[in-house]
């Protein structure tokens, strides 16, 4: 069994994560009055109720102490805020760059795309889809394309005649033959 000194030694070899996120992170102040535990907004509260209790007791000394100890804290909060707005424009900065090259590719593709189809030289291999004028068509060159509500309807073919009836062979007993 190892002992506790060996223990102790070991937890101090592993570095702690320095920085990080104070803003929310659990700290534990050692005041004149006793141990206050919490994130640096909680501790700060504590410490200037301690403050203005210590105010209305008349304990100058002490009043001073607590309103020390809170400043302290929220310095430490401010400082931490500001490096988690500075993160957060930088991070805004890389967005809006990242954004404008997608949209120079993005638009850099389209006049690809345009070029490609203006300098495509017409297919005459194929004939022309459309009709020409001896085909019927009363000078309606629009370049659409027919739709099916554009095209004549077609005569509605005739209902069908209904099926003979089926003999009826519910009974087993009783055959077709043996029925007439």
């Amino acid at each position: 069994m190892r002992s506790s000194k060996s223990r102790s030694r070991n937890k101090n070899r592993t570095p702690r994560p320095s920085g990080g996120n104070i803003i929310n992170r659990v700290f534990e102040s050692s005041g004149p009055d006793g141990k206050v535990r919490g994130t640096p907004q909680q501790i700060i509260e504590k410490y200037n109720q301690l403050h203005r209790d210590a105010q209305l007791s008349g304990d100058r000394v002490n009043a001073e102490n607590f309103a020390q100890h809170a400043e302290h804290y929220t310095r430490l909060l401010a400082e931490a805020q500001r490096e988690v707005d500075q993160r957060r424009e930088e991070l805004e900065a890389q967005n809006r760059e990242r954004q404008a090259e997608r949209d120079k590719e993005r638009q850099d593709r389209v006049q690809a795309q345009e070029t490609a189809s203006n300098t495509q030289p017409p297919v005459m291999d194929r004939p022309d889809p459309r009709p020409s004028d001896d085909e019927g068509d009363q000078g309606n060159d629009s370049g659409l394309v027919e739709t099916p509500e554009e095209k004549p309807q077609q005569r509605a073919r005739k209902p069908r005649a209904p099926r003979k009836p089926r003999p009826d062979n519910r009974d087993s007993n009783t055959t077709p033959e043996a029925a007439e």
